[in-house]
């Protein structure tokens, strides 16, 4: 039996990704896992002390030192997961005792450089960026192995912090491809003669996802030939939309959920023209739903669409490129229904939530050691924070 410690950044598709995670070492009973969740809001030091408060990669970091000194205090582990390099700045020490893999989306490097729709300022004094660059590679270094949910992540790694090629291994976030499993779906079932083209956007950070380019994309000439359904968690959403017809709104469901899994079942088209990701989890449950995806370029999106293949590649912020996109595909019925048997097709071979889920857990039952001392019981599972 190995004790498993995971400390997971709560922010926006890390909580999908430990939701995914968790449900994957729940069926593994040779894992006993210890949850260490690390939320952007608590009432502790860390929320009130200047600097601090302010900063949340400290913030994390600290939080995830107190959960990771209250577990080692009253147990052993036999190998951490900590995701993502975000909570594992204050690490180091623990990392000298316990196998650790830190898994990460982007690099620092990477989010400088994608992070302006985030709000995340890269223009800091000479002596803080260096500062930082060193503390993230002394991160990177200590880590035992380092699991990139992309090649971007990967290759900035390896160029720009000088980690061995062999110390990363891509495994990126999974879907439950039989839960995601929609059959055939509306891209490929016959259409009655004026039907509109139903559209579906998912993004919780409405803004940065590009929900408004798509909105003034929608009021540009979508309106005419499409429906749209938006999940989102912005409120400020409704005054957007106010007075629009065919624009449905839907706040605050939540992953894997059924209604939001029906959304995807009933979409013939997934628009996403984010101006800063990743590599996001909604775009892989579009594609495993079947659908045709239209998104930006931007982050590692283009190792989930590949243009002119699963979808179109667009550019950030040219909502007249999506409208030429949409009705690009509307006009073309079996180009539309191709992409979407192709979206399938990816996600099964890049994102099967059990094969990727499973990697991860194989890497630290290798950590942890083939032959070290099991108790034959499976102690209770705990939740820490």
């Amino acid at each position: 039996m190995y004790a498993f410690g995971f400390v997971m950044e709560q922010t926006l598709g890390h909580v999908t990704h430990h939701r995914n995670l968790a449900r994957w070492v729940a069926d593994d009973p040779e894992i006993c896992p210890i949850w260490m969740p690390v939320d952007t809001t608590r009432d502790d030091l860390w929320e009130r002390l200047p600097v601090v408060r302010g900063n949340w990669s400290l913030k994390a970091s600290l939080r995830a030192r107190d959960a990771l000194r209250a577990t080692l205090r009253r147990q052993h582990l036999d190998a951490l997961f900590l995701h993502t390099q975000t909570v594992a700045l204050y690490a180091i020490p623990f990392m000298q005792r316990v196998p650790t893999i830190v898994s990460l989306d982007a690099t620092p490097l990477n989010y400088d450089s994608v992070g302006g729709a985030y709000g995340h300022r890269a223009d800091l004094p000479g002596w803080v960026e260096r500062r930082k660059f060193a503390w993230n590679r002394a991160t990177f270094r200590a880590a035992a192995a380092l699991v990139t949910w992309c090649r971007w992540a990967r290759d900035s790694l390896v160029r720009d912090y000088g980690i061995s090629p062999e110390k990363v291994t891509v495994i990126p976030p999974g879907v439950d491809m039989e839960q995601w499993d929609f059959g055939r779906g509306r891209a490929d079932r016959p259409r009655d003669t004026g039907e509109k083209l139903r559209l579906l956007f998912v993004g919780a950070d409405f803004v940065r996802k590009g929900g408004e380019v798509l909105l003034t994309a929608f009021r540009n000439g979508l309106y005419r030939r499409c429906e749209l359904d938006i999940v989102t968690r912005f409120d400020g959403v409704h005054a957007l939309v106010a007075g629009m017809e065919g624009v449905r709104v839907h706040c605050n469901l939540t992953a894997n959920s059924a209604p939001l899994k029906e959304l995807y079942a009933r979409a013939d088209l997934f628009v996403f023209p984010t101006l800063a990701d990743c590599l996001p989890i909604a775009v892989m449950e579009a594609m495993a739903a079947g659908l045709p995806v239209i998104t930006t370029g931007v982050g590692a999106l283009r190792e989930e669409v590949e243009d002119g293949v699963n979808g179109l590649i667009v550019p950030p912020g040219d909502p007249e490129a999506i409208v030429q996109g949409v009705q690009a595909l509307i006009d073309a019925p079996l180009r539309r229904q191709a992409m979407g048997r192709a979206s399938r097709h990816l996600a099964e071979e890049r994102f099967d939530a059990r094969r990727n889920y499973g990697a991860i857990l194989q890497i630290m039952k290798q950590l942890a050691g083939a032959h070290a001392y099991r108790p034959a019981t499976r102690p209770q599972e705990s939740r820490i924070g």
